[in-house]
């Protein structure tokens, strides 16, 4: 059994209490991880680490105040010897390319088992890239049938203005206002926006536009 000093200090960062409750428990079983914090959202996470020093981060991407991508971005430019593992329950292609980008050294399914995940918290502590087996599977398949993908249509510079705004957080009400133009042409600009990215949300729209290089992934907030 390692002693404290030599266990993988980790933080735990989601905005479920009871998820954190679990991810803790199995983790801590291997006598190999100690949990030496929580947080609940993407700012207490970055002042706690004003006075934590851990080894490794592990963090959800959808959170309150500042979110998972923003996170790793900093944690990646402001504390690099930390490693960053991206526990989610996002499978979409856009989401995994936009937190590797801002530097996540691996990426989990919240479905992968317990051991998938302890073996996940190691292998970013020893250096290793990790992705998860059923994104590898899918990543693989993509690659040996590039017919498959999907196309992303044009978008028009007014479209593109539209989202950027999304990105930053804007309303709807407040876009028309930073454009000049009504709310009903904001809500039609983000109708042809959803079809053209085959977006079921804002959220999904802007991160396949990041995803496409559209627009640029420090607009997400």
């Amino acid at each position: 059994m390692k002693t404290e000093e030599n266990l993988i200090k980790a933080i735990l960062v989601d905005d479920h209490a009871v998820v954190r409750a679990g991810i803790r428990q199995f983790l801590e079983h291997t006598h190999q991880i100690q949990v030496v914090a929580e947080a609940s959202d993407g700012e207490e996470i970055i002042k706690l680490l004003e006075t934590v020093h851990p080894d490794i981060v592990v963090l959800d991407i959808q959170m309150p105040r500042k979110n998972g991508i923003e996170v790793t971005r900093w944690i990646h430019q402001n504390k690099p010897d930390i490693g960053i593992l991206v526990l989610t329950a996002y499978d979409d292609d856009p989401y995994i390319q936009a937190v590797l980008k801002a530097g996540a050294d691996g990426y989990v399914l919240k479905t992968s088992e317990p051991d998938e995940i302890v073996r996940a918290v190691l292998d970013v502590h020893d250096g290793k890239a990790v992705m998860d087996s059923t994104l590898t599977r899918r990543l693989m398949e993509r690659i040996k049938h590039p017919e498959n993908e999907i196309s992303i249509e044009t978008l028009t510079n007014r479209e593109i203005e539209v989202l950027s705004l999304v990105g930053k957080g804007f309303t709807n009400k407040a876009i028309g206002v930073s454009l000049n133009i009504s709310d009903r042409t904001v809500q039609n600009h983000l109708a042809h926006i959803f079809g053209k990215l085959q977006a079921a949300s804002r959220t999904e729209a802007v991160m396949r536009a990041i995803s496409a290089g559209i627009i640029p992934s420090d607009l997400i907030n």
